[in-house]
């Protein structure tokens, strides 16, 4: 499993097997086997208008279902509390039926067939609603702008994960230039539905 490393840290600090306080470097994201880092774009090296791209974390109800991304939830967040500041770190909850402009956000397009692309892009990941991707904003030092979309890899009747790209700028219409393209394993080609696009105030 993926976090077998990262369980392992974390039962020996709660079980208190380390008779010193337990201090983490910068370098500890990538001890444990994944890079959560700043550098690293929060797991998500590649951006999503890129080839190769694979999203770097899951925010949201059905972490079950996503076994191969760091998913935010739990133990993995007390986990990823201990390391500095410049790792990713777990938002907290949205709310349960949020208003995006009373979160701080102002919308700047929606339903859009083409997801932001920019060179001030943070990171990505999938969630369950944009109210879970505004809260992952949050969560990252210098985010400005969430780009919500269902990202259509080949699958009949759409994506049901939202994918959450990350922005430390603002963005409108005009940067709304990737339309997917992409080939897929199964041969299909991808496409973006109901891109929206959020800025906060």
């Amino acid at each position: 499993m993926r976090f077998t490393a990262l369980f392992l840290a974390a039962s020996v600090a709660v079980t208190g097997v380390v008779a010193t306080p337990l201090t983490l470097n910068a370098n500890t994201s990538v001890l444990l086997g994944i890079d959560l880092s700043v550098d690293n774009h929060y797991g998500a090296p590649i951006p999503p208008w890129v080839a190769g791209h694979q999203p770097g974390w899951y925010f949201g109800s059905h972490p079950d279902l996503y076994p191969e991304l760091t998913c935010l939830e739990g133990l993995i967040c007390k986990i990823l509390d201990l390391l500095p500041l410049n790792c990713l770190h777990c938002p907290n909850e949205p709310p349960s039926s949020p208003s995006p402009t009373s979160n701080g956000y102002t919308e700047t397009f929606y339903d859009l067939k083409g997801a932001t692309e920019a060179a001030d892009y943070l990171t990505y990941g999938l969630v369950d609603t944009v109210a879970g991707c505004m809260a992952m904003c949050d969560s990252v030092n210098g985010c400005n702008f969430v780009n919500t979309y269902h990202d259509v890899n080949g699958k009949v009747g759409g994506s049901t994960q939202l994918t959450c790209a990350l922005f430390s700028l603002c963005h409108s219409s005009s940067d709304a230039i990737n339309d997917g393209g992409q080939t897929q394993p199964d041969g299909s080609i991808d496409y973006i539905a109901n891109s929206e696009g959020w800025c906060k105030k």
